[in-house]
């Protein structure tokens, strides 16, 4: 049978109010959800002219909220950009200074401070924002271990800051399953995932009429494989979130949002409790060459002195220096285990990348502008500069006026830039003329945790090199332990050497991309690098 005209017609009046009242329903929420409040202040206000020397005549007034004479900006926006540089060259009248009310051959520009008056006006102000943060309950687990003997489950806390406001529920998904629960509490119970883990979201709303920003995390539960004895299994537990309040997790594993692996972790990616475990013995003979050089070691009784023309040492020069290398390629390790803990960055790797780049010899000579332990150049300095805003806005102050850093390191000019680079690299240089050794411990001890906070730059670097040539998040193309790869080749051999690397790795790769797959497309160039990443992980 044919719709009727009438029906229709009452059929559209109804969707478009239906419409509309889910406008003002979305509008008023959307409202709500500005977290400002508006509050009256009281100030002082003044009330400045600007009077031309000449004829007394007032020709711009001006007003401003602080003692003292108005700014240049505040003329500027006031009176204009015509009257501000004529104001700025103003010269003082001369007369005036001798005491003469005679100004009319005088040029230019004089404030006069016409009014003050004590007032209030608003201001808005923006108030904290509610948040929801995860944590993990139920997890019998031996210190320092992601190991859970009994199956735990996740924690949901939602965080109120207004006063007389509550969080009244959390809501998600768990692996794309929905979950609700009427509290600032939700507890939602676990259950084994695939080793890629499963991703829960999440929110919560608040009384003040708003909800938190969406979160994600990513959730790990693995069966240990433990049978024996009774008791000793377990699951292995891992939770990947900005909003995780559970204990740390393993460096980078958040900004690559990817699991390291389930249980131990590669003795290279490690950091021992006591400095004696990281000790070493290798025969180095850059670095005996250096002391004997230095005259830390006696070596008159080899031929040549114990030294090569390249400034290494020869086999008998090694000999002779063999008891002092062992105690100086370990006298940085309790520091190294300090520093680890301070930023996540594993002792071990530390000191293998430190072996491979300088043979612990801290000093510049193998290769002209390399500092320190990590051998930092002007460039690899560029790393942390761009990827770690923190460090630069602490940095760049030391070097640069306020107004340059303040607008970013890629606001400032290339020359400013290398400035910055050349400044930071000379931060590790430890030669030291004057200093017994040759260098100087004290700064080399100082910039320790310089190159760990530069390793973790370049695990950002690398998380954006991979997105680029995958469009997915690196936990989600490629292994932990990998990513680590991948990151000290961008330390060693820079972004143009790994991007080309890994966009090239990725063509053949499936869907998942390997150390393998990348270290064979590596140019001729930037090759050499393999071998380095692997020393250092092997």
């Amino acid at each position: 049978m044919p719709r009727k005209k009438g029906n229709f017609k009452y059929f559209l009046i109804l969707i478009l109010t239906l419409m509309i009242s889910a406008w003002v329903v979305e509008l008023a929420s959307a409202q709500a959800s500005d977290r400002q409040t508006t509050i009256v202040v009281s100030y002082t206000e003044y009330e400045w002219w600007l009077i031309r020397w000449a004829d007394n005549q007032i020709i711009c007034k001006i007003i401003s909220d602080h003692e003292g004479l108005p700014t240049g900006k505040e003329v500027l926006k006031s009176c204009g950009e015509d009257l501000y540089y004529e104001w700025i060259s103003t010269p003082p009248c001369k007369k005036v200074a001798k005491g003469s009310s005679d100004t009319s051959t005088c040029s230019g520009y004089y404030f006069h401070l016409a009014s003050r008056n004590n007032t209030t006006r608003e201001v808005i102000i923006d108030l904290p924002s509610p948040a929801v943060w995860i944590d993990l309950k139920g997890c019998d687990a031996l210190q320092d271990s992601n190991l859970c003997r009994t199956m735990p489950y996740l924690v949901l806390i939602g965080e109120e800051p207004l006063p007389n406001e509550t969080m009244v529920a959390i809501e998600g998904t768990y692996a794309g399953e929905p979950f609700y629960c009427e509290s600032d509490i939700c507890n939602i119970p676990l259950r084994p995932t695939a080793p890629q883990g499963v991703v829960v979201e999440f929110w919560g709303l608040s009384s003040y009429g708003d909800k938190t920003d969406l979160y994600k995390a990513y959730v790990r539960v693995v069966d240990s494989g433990v049978t024996t004895p009774p008791g000793a299994g377990g699951w292995y537990v891992d939770v990947l979130s900005t909003q995780w309040v559970g204990g740390s997790t393993a460096v980078c594993a958040q900004t690559w949002e990817a699991f390291p692996p389930a249980g131990e972790l590669p003795s290279w990616l490690q950091t021992p409790e006591h400095p004696e475990v990281l000790a070493s013995d290798g025969a180095y003979f850059y670095l005996a060459g250096r002391l004997i050089a230095q005259g830390v070691v006696d070596a008159s009784a080899c031929p040549s002195g114990g030294l090569l023309p390249n400034g290494y040492a020869d086999t008998c020069g090694l000999e002779k220096s063999s008891d002092l290398i062992e105690v100086w390629q370990n006298q940085f390790d309790e520091s190294l285990i300090d520093v680890a803990d301070e930023t996540g960055v594993p002792a071990q790797l530390m000191k293998n990348l430190f072996a491979q780049e300088s043979q612990f010899w801290p000093g510049m000579f193998r290769v002209r502008w390399e500092f320190g332990l990590g051998q930092l150049t002007a460039n690899g300095a560029e790393t942390i500069l761009l990827w770690n805003p923190t460090f630069f806005d602490q940095f760049c102050p030391l070097v640069l006026s306020e107004d340059n850093c303040s607008k970013g390191y890629l606001g400032i000019t290339p020359e400013d830039q290398a400035i910055l680079r050349g400044a930071l690299a000379l931060q590790v240089n430890a030669n030291c003329p004057d200093c017994p050794t040759g260098v100087d411990l004290t700064n080399v001890y100082f910039s320790m945790p310089l190159f760990a906070n530069i390793l973790r730059s370049n695990c950002d670097q690398v998380a954006q090199i991979i997105f680029n040539a995958t469009g997915e998040r690196a936990g989600a193309v490629s292994s932990y332990e990998d990513l680590w790869r991948y990151t000290i080749a961008n330390y060693q051999a820079g972004p143009g050497c790994v991007s080309f690397a890994i966009h090239m790795g990725w063509r053949s790769a499936e869907g998942w991309l390997t150390w393998e797959n990348v270290a064979s497309n590596f140019t001729e160039t930037c090759k050499g690098v393999v071998p380095y990443v692997d020393k250092i992980t092997e």
